[in-house]
């Protein structure tokens, strides 16, 4: 039986405990990030939306980093917009910022009504090196 392990990002251990869940779980060599957002330090949301989208990738690189991944690490995303038209361009433009490097991971967008006062949301499945 592969054992589970949580991980969790310096720091921000409170926040998930409050919600209880974890921020990724590594199972034999694969991370399972659980959706990560435009939270600040305090779990507050981040009202500008560049900013939002920039800071939930933030988010996910503390949490890649907490298993000893990166970005090149992740295999399938999975991404959750409240407003997909009108969002998409900014989302790309961070996120090419980040991950422009082929090859690029499997990816799936998905609209979505409510997001817990947030717009944007990542999560991924990482290969851990």
């Amino acid at each position: 039986m592969i054992e589970r392990e949580a991980i969790f990002p310096a720091g921000r251990q409170a926040l998930y405990d409050i919600n209880k869940y974890s921020a990724a779980i590594r199972s034999g060599d694969l991370l399972f990030v659980s959706g990560q957002v435009g939270s600040r330090d305090d779990g507050t949301t981040e009202p500008n939306f560049e900013k939002q989208v920039q800071l939930a990738f933030d988010n996910l690189r503390a949490v890649l980093a907490a298993a000893g991944c990166g970005f090149d690490d992740i295999i399938d995303v999975t991404t959750f917009h409240t407003d997909p038209e009108n969002q998409l361009g900014t989302i790309q433009a961070v996120r090419l910022g980040i991950m422009g490097e082929k090859p690029y991971p499997n990816w799936t967008a998905v609209g979505v009504n409510w997001l817990a006062g947030f717009d944007f949301e990542i999560k991924v499945i990482a290969r851990i090196p």
